[in-house]
């Protein structure tokens, strides 16, 4: 039932990555799911959160696909679940498999460019059903191409897990450091989505919450709640710029206050 359920969950979690709700995909919400499946849905809400943070700054730009969020998150909850490697090691050997998803969603590609001149032809003919059906062999080959991994992954991982226990204890210099990249990643993934966003003017605010952070996590009162403590304070803080350019735009389209102010 276990391998049932994980190959229908993430055949839909390869579609929804470029289609349905784009968000079902993504680990903080699949992994959980996955959990769910396995039996422990606490493994799956940290592995989500942790991956999430690894895979935030990961996106595709035109045909360049990066490490697969879908894949790696699947291979990541088998290896804690079944093979019960703690988080950091599954997460450092799950970025491996991510690779395989990689391959998947670029074979897909390169299979479905050769049948778009159909999808051309059926547009050319006004011909909806032509280019649903376009649609619907991506998804059938997307989808059976994450399934067929999903269920290999499932049944090595359980295979493997003696081997694992028993190669992290011999090998613990290579699980060690497999375990530090696996922690290192998440802050590979923040670094590069701040890359990307970060602008020169927001050095302050992101500093500022760094130390918010540090502060509330360190206090009994509010150790508990310093994400959604940190949180209210950045909407508190988007929400008076937003304001605050809301009105000096008004100002600059009324010709500036007559008071001087």
């Amino acid at each position: 039932m276990q391998v049932v359920l994980l190959a229908i969950v993430t055949f839909i979690f390869a579609i929804d990555q470029f289609s349905l709700t784009e968000l079902l995909y993504r680990p903080i919400i699949a992994c959980p799911i996955i959990g769910a499946i396995l039996g422990d849905v606490n493994t799956g809400l940290v592995i989500g959160g942790t991956y999430e943070l690894m895979m935030v700054g990961n996106m595709p730009v035109g045909g360049a696909q990066p490490p697969n969020a879908v894949l790696g998150g699947v291979v990541a909850m088998i290896f804690a679940v079944k093979s019960q490697l703690p988080v950091d090691q599954a997460l450092g050997l799950a970025v491996v498999f991510s690779i395989f998803g990689q391959y998947a969603v670029t074979l897909t590609f390169t299979v479905m460019s050769g049948l778009m001149a159909s999808a051309d032809k059926a547009a050319e003919n006004a011909d909806p059903k032509g280019i649903t059906r376009v649609n619907l062999t991506s998804m059938c080959i997307l989808g059976t191409l994450f399934a067929i991994l999903a269920v290999v992954a499932y049944v090595g991982g359980e295979a493997a897990g003696n081997a694992l226990q028993s190669f992290s204890k011999s090998a613990s210099w290579l699980m060690g450091g497999l375990g530090a990249a696996g922690g290192m990643m998440r802050y590979v993934g923040f670094a590069v989505l701040l890359k990307i966003m970060l602008a020169d003017d927001m050095w302050g605010i992101y500093l500022a919450g760094f130390a918010a952070a540090a502060l509330f996590g360190n206090l009994t009162a509010t150790s508990g709640a310093t994400l959604i403590l940190v949180a209210f304070i950045g909407a508190a803080i988007a929400i008076y710029d937003y304001n605050t350019n809301v009105k000096i735009k008004e100002l600059q389209g009324n010709g500036g206050a007559s008071d001087g102010i």
